[in-house]
């Protein structure tokens, strides 16, 4: 049974049943992945995930249920979970089926050449990664993973108020871990490429940034354990990012666990910084056009030049704030509830190349990774203490590899200090994105 069919009768059976307002929210997912290892297939996937959600109105409160089959047999279930999950509504407020924007962004994020790309053309991609990155030192010992990935998901929202909406996207992502080693000294690294256009990816490129990435890490020396001079590069500075992106959201500032709760129209930032959710990137990983109500996609300004301008609102939030969803409700998949989430949150890059940050820096700190982000960060407080990898860096050039670090500090104090920006945004195989950002001051401590 297609969606259409389907809907229809859900719609029809469910009006019966004593609904009035009905929406369902489709989403079809198709992976493919291939792993290597010393040029052999380690690991390959092929999958296809689909299911259905069902929201309804039933004496004036919203039920839920979802489903992964269009089958008549699903029909009836839906409709009697979601009244089950009407009744244990405890809250006052009643959530709305949305009737529809006046105007649609159109948009295309869905490659066709993509598409055709054979599973065959994609194995030989990633052995040729593979060898590529052997080739380049006899000091790279392994691959931790040697990963390509495409996936393909396809969107569709139905309500019984006329509004009928659909996205399609799609993206492959090269993936690849390099271990080097010399002596008794082992290090690694992380390299990624998404994009829509398969013929651009270059393997002998990935391999050599990837490889020398790695090695570039070898020969690891102490410092002195003080507050130095940052710079956060792109991925490290997008990640820490991302960790405290949620307290943008509404949600958090009515739950009173975000610190940008009154602060709308106030200075949260240093005025070189500007932090916007735009959904129509090409290649954006949550590009969209619609959100998971029904709201057309919008370009929203949460920060500009340092003043909280917005919060991120769906139709529940806005209206507890008195003001208007911004679109921005959010489904993890067709088995949640709604919630508010980002589509591509970034910091708005300026125009300093990389090495020019290095250069105003001068001497300092060159972060390239964090990790304990989940542990070591309280999203709270804005508060941190987390494991870096990185560099040392002098007269504004990398002087040497810096062994295991810690950086502490506080993300909103962090924000004030802002003293650069680079022109180099990036998105970490996440939908936050950011240049590399260079920081007046952290605490860096070596053990």
């Amino acid at each position: 049974m297609n969606i259409q069919e389907f809907q229809a009768k859900l719609f029809s059976q469910a009006v019966c049943s004593g609904f009035t307002d009905v929406e369902i929210y489709y989403e079809n997912k198709e992976i493919f992945g291939c792993q290597v290892f010393k040029g052999e297939i380690d690991q390959y996937e092929i999958a296809e995930d689909s299911g259905v959600s069902f929201r309804g109105i039933i004496n004036g409160k919203m039920g839920y249920a979802y489903s992964e089959k269009l089958d008549d047999a699903s029909i009836p279930f839906l409709i009697e979970n979601a009244k089950e999950n009407a009744r244990l509504v405890q809250e006052d407020e009643v959530e709305e089926i949305f009737a529809g924007s006046a105007q649609y962004e159109k948009a295309s994020f869905y490659s066709s050449s993509l598409n055709e790309v054979t599973a065959a053309e994609k194995i030989q991609l990633i052995k040729e990664i593979e060898r590529e990155i052997y080739a380049v030192d006899p000091r790279i010992v392994a691959t931790d993973y040697c990963m390509v990935r495409t996936e393909s998901m396809t969107k569709n929202l139905i309500n019984n108020k006329g509004l009928s909406l659909s996205d399609k996207m799609n993206h492959i992502t090269v993936m690849v871990e390099v271990i080097v080693k010399d002596g008794e000294e082992t290090k690694t690294s992380f390299e990624f490429v998404v994009t829509k256009d398969f013929h651009s990816l270059n393997a002998k490129e990935i391999a050599k940034k990837a490889a020398d990435e790695a090695l570039s890490q070898l020969g690891s020396r102490n410092i002195e354990s003080k507050d130095y001079p940052v710079l956060l590069r792109n991925d490290a500075a997008a990640h820490l990012l991302a960790t405290y992106a949620a307290n943008f959201s509404a949600e958090n500032t009515q739950a009173g666990i975000s610190s940008l709760k009154d602060k709308l129209g106030k200075q949260i930032a240093t005025d070189k910084i500007t932090i916007v959710d735009h959904p129509f990137l090409e290649d954006g990983l949550a590009s969209r056009t619609f959100d998971s109500e029904g709201v057309a996609s919008t370009r929203v300004t949460l920060v500009e030049e340092g003043i909280l301008h917005s919060l991120l609102h769906n139709q529940k939030t806005a209206k507890k704030d008195s003001t208007v969803t911004t679109g921005h409700a959010h489904k993890d998949s067709y088995k949640s509830a709604v919630k508010v989430g980002p589509s591509n949150l970034y910091i708005e890059p300026a125009h300093s190349s990389f090495d020019e940050l290095l250069a105003a820096m001068g001497e300092g700190v060159l972060i390239t990774g964090l990790s304990g982000l989940h542990s070591g960060a309280n999203t709270v407080s804005g508060d941190f203490s987390l494991a870096a990898n990185g560099y040392y860096v002098k007269d504004g050039k990398i002087a040497f590899p810096v062994n295991l670090m810690t950086i502490a500090g506080n993300f909103y104090q962090l924000l004030q200090d802002v003293e650069e920006i680079g022109s180099d945004l990036t998105f970490p195989l996440t939908p936050v994105g950011s240049p590399s950002i260079l920081v007046k001051s952290l605490s860096v401590t070596v053990e």
